[in-house]
């Protein structure tokens, strides 16, 4: 059974169009030990505000960069946060997390904020009020799977080219990025702001882009998507909120998901720049009357993925503001359309066909921004990645350890498939900790089937988050799943600490173990790491 966004995020209110923070508005954050949450806290105190902030799952990597700046995250809910003991407001605002409306939407906090008179807000909110507040081109990457990657490129690419950004990411940006500790927002001063745009329970309803970009689009979120129709139903419906027509869309027709939204678009008042990786199979070609033509090209910028991360990119010399398709999905009246002799070449940083296609989109992004062709080549080939999106954490004994927030079975796959370009030959162990129980069981044999790629499996227990239902499957129930495709062994290994302990006992020198999940997963990348260190060191020792 799905719910809509409403019961989802019940009791909060509706999405509006962004406006500046006020100096010293007195802001309270719930949940903000998350990854979104956190760099709402952090965006609105740049913004001006006066921030606190509250999660009972404090502290987390999330929250070092809000105690650089004296926001203490206390580690519980109470009325108190909100309502003086005089039973007036102590803030102006509340902004949080869907997480606790959607389990707790009558939680006490809550409740106190509105016996104030305070409509709590998702800290999406807060996020696009601050993004208003640093003003500037608001940019949107969306998509069901790699948007913390590309968004966080986008940004890399930007502060490289000098264009100063203002950014929320879905995962920890480096600190050559943020200016201080790593955090998943940047306040900037140029004139752009970059937001990771999420599609789930209308969490990017908040967001009002000049330029929006679709990385793809997949099923995902069982517990609100019944089906694929709903996702593009859920995009389309972003796409088209008011300012529209203002509004220019890069969408990976590549990708049959965004293929079909392309298709969806036609009459759209924004201007739509299709960008595909090659020619592939799904991806429909159009006329200049927007019309499927198998004699057509298939996009207005186009990448040629070669060996060892080479790309090369033709059409953006187009994305000067005349090029790309019109309203009617027809071609602008300057132009568009290639030429070898605006072609980039460039080298990625990153591993894999899917970063290659996301490459596309941000290369696309930029140049609708104003950059250079070849500060964007050289942006492409000096990202080196954000936090927990195939992090590279350490080689201790020889055995190379990877963190990724993968939780889909087409991320999990793309993560398996990158790994094994970048170590060919090596034992690459699967360990995943399921995240909802609800797209586990949805997603069951696709889980099962993309984890035997591997050469041995681990499944930890499923983190909940906001899934309520526990009962419908289990992590025993996906390893037994796995085992049944007698490819690669699968373990059940119980909590993310005691999967740690297993993986120190079992891996050997050479394994390549890539660790995934949404939930607290990154304390099995931190812990093995720990464990096989204090191994190595007590290696040395005893020599």
């Amino acid at each position: 059974m799905t719910r809509d966004a409403a019961d989802v995020g019940r009791g909060l209110a509706a999405a509006r169009e962004a406006r500046p923070i006020p100096a010293g508005q007195r802001i309270h954050v719930i949940g903000a030990a998350g990854a979104g949450a956190s760099a709402a806290a952090l965006l609105a105190a740049a913004a001006g505000a006066e921030v606190t902030a509250c999660d009972p799952g404090a502290p987390t990597p999330y929250t070092e960069a809000l105690e650089e700046i004296a926001i203490e995250v206390v580690p519980e809910h109470s009325a108190s946060h909100v309502l003086g003991r005089d039973g007036t407001a102590t803030v102006d605002r509340v902004g949080v997390t869907k997480a606790l409306t959607s389990i707790a939407p009558d939680h006490p906090e809550l409740a106190a904020a509105r016996q104030a008179g305070i409509a709590p807000e998702a800290w999406q909110q807060v996020i696009a009020d601050a993004a208003a507040t640093q003003g500037g081109r608001l940019i949107g990457i969306a998509g069901t799977h790699g948007k913390s990657t590309s968004a966080g490129w986008l940004v890399h690419l930007l502060v490289g080219a000098g264009k100063d950004p203002g950014a929320f990411v879905g995962a920890l940006l480096p600190a050559e990025l943020t200016g201080g500790t790593s955090a998943t927002g940047r306040w900037g001063s140029g004139d752009a702001f970059v937001v990771e745009a999420d599609e789930y329970a209308g969490n990017f309803d908040a967001y009002r882009p000049e330029v929006a970009v679709i990385l793809n689009a997949d099923w995902d979120h069982p517990d609100v998507f019944a089906d694929e129709a709903a996702v593009l139903d859920a995009f389309e419906g972003w796409l088209r909120a008011p300012g529209s027509e203002r509004r220019t869309c890069v969408i990976n027709v590549g990708d049959a998901g965004g293929a079909r939204l392309a298709e969806r678009l036609s009459g759209w008042a924004g201007r739509i720049v299709r960008v595909s990786l090659d020619r592939a199979e799904n991806a429909p070609a159009y006329d200049a009357d927007g019309v499927a033509d198998e004699g057509a090209a298939a996009a207005d910028v186009v990448g040629h993925a070669g060996p060892q991360g080479r790309l090369a990119i033709d059409g953006l010399h187009a994305l000067d503001g005349t090029g790309g398709h019109d309203a009617a999905g027809g071609l602008g009246a300057a132009g568009g359309g290639l030429a070898a002799a605006g072609r980039l070449e460039t080298t990625l940083g990153l591993s894999g066909r899917h970063n290659a296609a996301n490459a596309l989109s941000v290369a696309a992004a930029a140049s609708l921004l104003g950059v250079e062709r070849e500060a964007i080549a050289q942006g492409l080939r000096t990202f080196r990645g954000v936090g927990r999106r195939l992090e590279l954490k350490g080689e201790p004994l020889g055995v190379t350890i990877y963190d990724d927030y993968g939780h889909h079975p087409t991320a999990i796959a793309a993560s398996i498939a990158a790994l094994r370009e970048r170590h060919p030959g090596r034992r690459l162990i699967a360990v995943y900790e399921p995240l909802t129980f609800h797209r586990t069981a949805a997603m069951l044999e696709e889980f099962a089937e993309v984890m035997a790629a591997a050469d041995a499996a681990f499944v930890a227990d499923i983190w909940a988050g906001r899934d309520p239902d526990t009962t419908v499957t289990s992590a025993i129930v996906l390893a037994d799943r796995i085992n049944a495709r007698g490819r690669a062994p699968a373990l059940p290994t119980g909590s993310v600490e005691a999967t740690a302990d297993s993986l120190v006992a079992l891996v050997r020198r050479g394994d390549v173990v890539l660790i995934m999940g949404g939930g607290r997963s990154y304390v099995i990348a931190d812990r093995l790491l720990e464990g096989l260190t204090a191994l190595a060191d007590a290696a040395v020792r005893v020599d």
